[in-house]
């Protein structure tokens, strides 16, 4: 089961292309870094935006251009659904991305799609690339090197660092996201934390029946197929490959290793 078509349908996925030929589930991660950085060109050029000071407005970003909303009339509506819109003297801007006033935004490669919702209080480090109609809500951290899909949630104090969230993936409320994958639909309860570092040195190796597998990497999370889910305050252990349809309870800790589609971790 570790081949990333056991794990993901990727037909849908803006940047499938990083997954493209990959030996192992991990190798995405291995070049994740370097792929952003070819895609995430800089767009935060704004004469009122400075690095790491909060946004005194909101702005728009529309056409390929960042500017001022203050004369933008925007219904906050669940931007996952489509329901972000932002009108300007009477038209209706299909597609505007909405960044309230008070996030913070570090460097200028960041890259973002059409309806997108960047709310107060959030804080994105680039490089980064946030996919059509996602939301950052007030409080998240995205540390920089986070890859995010279409309809995607990073919610309320939710850390997020070296990352892909395929289509639909949600990490709601308070979750820790290090060196992980979530796949399609990935719902994470609220507290789970996808633990990235072992006590011990060494590399991050992933146990699969009998076999032992070194992925050569420091730093490993989680691995999660699509329409998995976790219970709130669950933790998973670096190194954690879980298949498809599987839920890891709620207070569970999942040992490091590969779970079969449909597994239940109690």
């Amino acid at each position: 089961m570790l081949t990333i078509g056991s794990l993901f349908d990727l037909a849908d996925f803006p940047d499938h292309e990083l997954f493209a030929d990959c030996p192992t589930v991990w190798t995405p991660l291995q070049r994740l870094k370097a792929y952003i950085a070819g895609q995430a060109i800089p767009s935060f050029q704004h004469l009122c935006i400075t690095d790491g000071v909060p946004l005194d407005s909101p702005y728009i970003w529309f056409n390929g251009r960042l500017r001022n909303a203050r004369e933008c009339i925007i219904t906050y509506g669940d931007a996952t659904k489509g329901s972000l819109t932002v009108w300007e003297n009477g038209q209706l801007l299909r597609g505007a991305s909405v960044i309230m006033a008070g996030a913070v935004i570090v460097g200028k490669n960041v890259k973002i799609g059409k309806g997108v919702l960047i709310e107060s209080g959030a804080m994105i480090k680039s490089p980064a690339i946030i996919g059509d109609q996602s939301e950052i809500r007030q409080g998240a951290y995205l540390r920089g090197n986070c890859l995010v899909g279409k309809r995607c949630v990073v919610g309320h104090a939710t850390e997020v660092k070296h990352s892909i969230l395929l289509n639909d993936a949600k990490a709601g409320h308070f979750a820790y996201l290090g060196d992980s994958i979530l796949g399609n639909r990935v719902n994470l309860g609220a507290g789970t934390k996808c633990a990235n570092l072992r006590f011990s040195s060494g590399n991050i190796t992933v146990r699969n029946g009998e076999l032992t597998l070194d992925t050569g990497m420091k730093k490993l999370g989680a691995i999660i197929g699509d329409d998995s889910q976790t219970g709130c305050n669950s933790v998973t252990n670096p190194g954690t490959i879980l298949g498809p349809d599987s839920l890891l309870m709620p207070n569970t800790t999942a040992p490091a290793g590969v779970y079969p589609r449909k597994s239940v971790l109690r």
